[in-house]
């Protein structure tokens, strides 16, 4: 079994945004969704419409690579970015914050994600099991592309 660490991000979030598309109903986006930026730093709305599963599955991924409780704030900055300021310097700003706290509630309601008193929330263990099939999945794919990939699954080191 390959760790979650040990597969590319971006084949990875996107398996798992489509996994919780079609398996979680309560992870939905809501009716405001389509019509928000996802900070200040932002000129435009997201242009994927699956954009609210794609930051879901990020966010699980960031839960778990951190390897500690992790909250809305620390989030807020992963996400955020540099606002151009035109003719003048551009500053760091943080993403907003509703859409990634609205996130983590629909991920707890799904049981995917615990929330660990004040601290922040983790990766519960059904949020693991989900975690680790699509990360098989995806490196099992990756390897019937790329067969030499074969030796670096995990379990099969010496």
């Amino acid at each position: 079994m390959v760790n979650v660490k040990e597969v590319p991000a971006e084949p990875f979030i996107k398996e798992l945004a489509r996994y919780l598309k079609e398996n979680f109903n309560q992870v939905r986006p809501p009716e405001w969704a389509y019509l928000v930026k996802t900070g200040s730093h932002k000129e435009k709305i997201p242009e994927d419409v699956d954009w609210w599963y794609i930051r879901a599955a990020s966010i699980m991924r960031k839960i778990y690579v951190a390897s500690r409780p992790v909250g809305i704030e620390r989030l807020r900055t992963a996400f955020g970015g540099l606002k151009d300021g035109g003719s003048a310097p551009s500053h760091f700003r943080k993403a907003g914050g509703s859409h990634i706290r609205m996130i983590l509630q629909q991920l707890e309601r799904a049981g995917l994600v615990l929330k660990e008193g004040n601290k922040g929330r983790v990766i519960s263990p059904k949020g693991l099991s989900v975690m680790s099939k699509v990360a098989n999945k995806v490196f099992n794919e990756l390897v019937r592309e790329m067969p030499s990939l074969a030796k670096y699954g995990g379990g099969t080191r010496k």
